[in-house]
């Protein structure tokens, strides 16, 4: 009755019909019994999980608050201790007359209101938040960069009191292994080593580097694609700090002249993640690149990719095909892994056999078979995808096409009944093309398999707090190619700078998207081996909307800058 229950509600609110709802009911089954309606229909890219937390509190008869735009009261925030606030999920966002509103994960739970009402000494009044701004807004309340910076300061006078202990790192005298590892498990280096893991979290960070320098190690974040400065290490410490990275990445602390690769698992705040761990030897030292896999990425739907409607329908029309072979291209960077498993989790409905092979396998995908490459034992794109077509596959994802011989195996699985979804590195969606070719397939085989490409970039987006309307320059819009008739007057949106956003003026990403449908009339210029240009000009002839377009939308809707979409795109 309580899956009716919140089923009848997201059919009210218009989220879904009830034809979709019965269809959702009956594959329930076959993926996760234990899974609820709502986080299905989440997986399934049908609603927003900001949407399945709204609903939830109808039905529960509570008040649903967004947090990333709430003005929170830092008074009711110090009534309660942050390890609380961790500990049950919850931020208070204000108080009023002896009474403090909570908002909260969970609002039925009424152990932790009892004890919060306890240890404040105030009547509680419970609102419901997705989980995911609870934490960030406790994150954001609960520690400004003046507590990180006291934090790191604090632990490097720990450092400097061991000093006596720690060799100098000069090239006359390092550290011996056996140093370098007691160093590495003492508590200032592994409480440092956990501070820089957890401000970049808290920091959105989707790489963090350590890069040894002459005199200090440098740490650097990129956040939403733009590198930004976080901290300087003493070179004293870098040795025992690099060898604490390296052991939690399972890796050889004796080997300093070779790079080497590893992963570590952390639980952070609540929540899984994986970081894919990279050192590079250097003349100052080993240089680490963390990159971080964020376990719950994988839930983002199409919907939620910020591909505009048009876009959308043509997305979901070319995957609902049951054979042929979709790519994605895009540089290193663009979101294209995160678009691939949205396709994959939207499609994996217990019907299908999916199966995917990636290198390496960055999220986990339950219900999918998932293979890792790796060459040296001889499973290679090539041979590993060979194998997967005796596994009787329907869908398979390629991590990457890189050679002639993955392309023709994956064009063959797309002729002989499979749908393939891959990933190759161009420039737009028409050049994949000329990149096919230029790799030895044959035209003949591309014309018959491709079905669709789709090119993608990630722009910064327009902080919500500090947003505001300006006129931009004439020859600023004409970069971009946006035609304007003479009285034109255009509204742009930008970022002032704000505490939200670090004074940057932007905080998040969105993508921008150049879909191109493979019809009869462009397989007829893939036989003719048609310039990319001239297959450009005739997709966007049947409607394809390019980069530049897509960009130029979303900076009329006040997504993002055009400064942002002249730094990603303008290619002129």
């Amino acid at each position: 009755m309580e899956l009716r229950g919140i089923g009848a509600i997201f059919v009210k609110s218009g989220l879904i019909t009830e034809d979709q709802l019965q269809d959702v009911l009956a594959k329930q089954g076959h993926i996760n019994r234990d899974q609820s309606l709502g986080d299905m229909l989440v997986s399934m890219g049908m609603i927003s999980e900001r949407d399945r937390v709204r609903c939830l509190g109808d039905q529960w008869g509570v008040r649903f608050v967004d947090l990333t735009d709430y003005p929170i009261d830092q008074d009711a925030v110090k009534s309660l201790a942050q390890s609380i606030a961790r500990r049950y999920k919850v931020v208070p966002i204000s108080r009023q007359n002896g009474k403090i509103t909570l908002a909260m994960k969970n609002p039925l739970d009424i152990f932790a209101i009892d004890e919060i009402r306890l240890i404040t000494g105030a009547e509680i009044e419970p609102v419901i938040a997705t989980e995911e701004d609870v934490v960030q807004a406790i994150n954001r309340v609960y520690r400004t960069d003046a507590d990180v910076s006291a934090v790191v300061t604090s632990v490097i006078r720990d450092i400097d009191s061991d000093r006596v202990d720690i060799a100098e790192h000069t090239k006359e005298e390092e550290e011996s292994i056996e140093q370098l590892r007691t160093l590495s498990e003492e508590a200032p280096i592994i409480k440092l080593a956990n501070m820089i893991i957890s401000k970049a979290i808290s920091d959105g960070a989707s790489d963090l580097h350590l890069e040894p320098q002459r005199e200090i190690m440098r740490v650097r974040f990129r956040i939403d694609g733009i590198m930004h400065e976080a901290m300087d290490v003493p070179k004293r410490a870098q040795g025992s700090l690099t060898s604490r990275f390296k052991i939690m990445a399972d890796m050889d602390i004796a080997e300093k002249r070779a790079p080497q690769d590893g992963r570590i698992s952390a639980r952070i705040n609540d929540k899984e993640y994986d970081f894919r761990v990279s050192t590079l030897p250097n003349v100052y030292g080993e240089k680490i690149v963390m990159r971080v896999l964020d376990k719950g990425a994988i839930h983002v739907g199409l919907n939620k990719l910020g591909i505009l409607p048009h876009t959308l329908d043509m997305f979901e029309s070319i995957i609902s095909r049951s054979y042929g072979i979709m790519l994605v291209t895009g540089p290193t960077g663009s979101g294209k892994s995160t678009t691939l498993y949205s396709i994959l989790s939207k499609l994996n409905t217990g019907e299908t056999n999916i199966l995917t092979l990636e290198d390496p396998v960055e999220y986990d995908l339950p219900g999918v078979t998932q293979t890792m490459v790796n060459p040296k034992a001889g499973l290679t794109f090539a041979s590993g995808l060979r194998t997967m077509l005796r596994q009787d596959p329907d869908i398979i994802m390629v991590g990457e096409i890189r050679d002639q011989e993955t392309a023709l195996i994956a064009m063959e699985a797309a002729l002989t009944g499979h749908f393939v979804l891959s990933t190759l590195h161009t420039n737009d969606a028409p050049g994949s093309i000329t990149r096919l070719i230029d790799m030895g397939v044959e035209p003949f085989l591309i014309a018959s398999a491709l079905i669709g490409v789709n090119a993608q970039r990630l722009l910064r987006t327009i902080c919500p707090k500090c947003k505001e309307a300006y006129h931009p320059p004439a020859d600023a819009i004409k970069r971009l190619g946006m035609q304007l008739k003479e009285g034109d007057d255009v509204t742009f949106y930008r970022g002032k700078g704000c505490a939200h956003c670090k004074g940057i003026g932007y905080k998040g990403r969105i993508g921008i998207y150049e879909l191109m449908p493979i019809t009869d009339q462009i397989r007829d210029l893939i036989l003719a081996r048609a310039s990319s240009y001239a297959v450009k000009e005739l997709a966007v002839e049947q409607g394809m909307k390019t980069l530049k377009d897509d960009a130029m939308e979303k900076i009329l809707l006040g997504m993002t800058t055009l400064e942002e979409s002249l730094r990603v795109i303008y290619s002129g």
